[in-house]
């Protein structure tokens, strides 16, 4: 237990000190909510008539939004429009799967290749059961100083505010698709957003999820129809287990230009090596593990 400890202080310490001047911002963070900012980024929505959905579903969007948004005026019609978008959206499938991105929680599928790759497998096996399926992409973090501060105080503190944030959303749209199955899913520190979400969705049957990558300092809490895969088959990933010692010599050791194009892809916030911490559909590692999660939970 000391020496994990030991570990994430060594991990967490490298990642502060850039950020140690931009500090002060957290005494006035205020993004959770920002919604042009934060939602479902992909597939870009809003081309949507909402005089044609159930106006049961759109008097509950515009309770709920100024509910939360504690009736403001512009954020709360703008939330409904999201979630509105998102019901619209959805009532046309029979899946909806939702990806958190690693690092600060703001790249679209299309930055990260590795995981693009498992959500299209995923899509396709689905449909081979006879599922339409949509993936969407969610977005918890805002650009610039104050998103990265945020984000950071959110991760420490174990996602206090974006995990309900994202359950909120869910969960509006199981209760009015109560067919719809949704997969939410997550990479890295991703993970630890999706896994709190899976906990406040608990008794949520229709809600699954598949995780890779989990941080050696979270525990995994809701293990119900979750799939959490901590390696690529190809060797350990040393972010999850925690081995600060093989990701500091595999970082200097690319920096000396002596990595070598056999060693364990992976790495943290794109520039430390972390061997091992890369998951892409192309791993049989991967793909096994999620078609047999999969199989079990949605073949028909």
């Amino acid at each position: 237990m000391k020496k994990r400890l030991g570990s994430l202080a060594i991990v967490l310490l490298m990642l502060l000190i850039p950020l140690s001047a931009f500090i002060g911002l957290s005494l006035v963070y205020s993004e959770v909510g920002m919604a042009k900012e934060i939602g479902f980024q992909e597939p870009v929505l809003g081309n949507y008539d909402h005089s044609l959905l159930p106006q049961s579903v759109v008097d509950d969007a515009t309770k709920l939004a100024g509910e939360v948004k504690h009736e403001d005026g512009d954020a709360a019609k703008s939330f409904a429009t999201q979630l509105l978008d998102m019901y619209a959206e959805a009532s046309q499938q029979d899946i909806v799967i939702i990806f958190n991105s690693g690092g600060l929680g703001w790249n679209l599928t299309t930055e990260t290749p590795g995981w693009q790759s498992i959500l299209l497998g995923m899509k396709d096996e689905l449909e081979k059961f006879g599922y339409k399926t949509e993936i969407m992409n969610y977005r918890r973090t805002g650009e610039g100083i104050t998103g990265i501060v945020g984000e950071i105080i959110e991760a420490i503190r174990r996602y206090p505010h974006k995990a309900p944030d994202l359950a909120f959303r869910v969960e509006f749209l199981t209760d009015h698709l109560p067919n719809l199955k949704v997969i939410v899913t997550g990479e890295s520190t991703g993970t630890v957003i999706s896994d709190k979400t899976m906990e406040l969705l608990k008794d949520k049957s229709q809600v699954y999820s598949v995780q890779t990558g989990m941080p050696f300092w979270h525990k995994p809490s809701m293990m119900d129809r979750t799939l959490l895969v901590n390696s690529n088959g190809k060797g350990e990933d040393t972010f999850s287990y925690g081995n600060v010692p093989a990701m500091f010599w595999s970082t200097f050791k690319t920096w000396l230009g002596l990595a070598s194009p056999d060693d364990n892809p992976g790495n943290i916030l794109s520039w430390f090596r972390a061997p091992g911490h890369h998951y892409s559909w192309q791993y049989p590692g991967v793909y096994d593990e999620v078609i047999k999660f999969l199989q079990s939970n949605f073949e028909q």
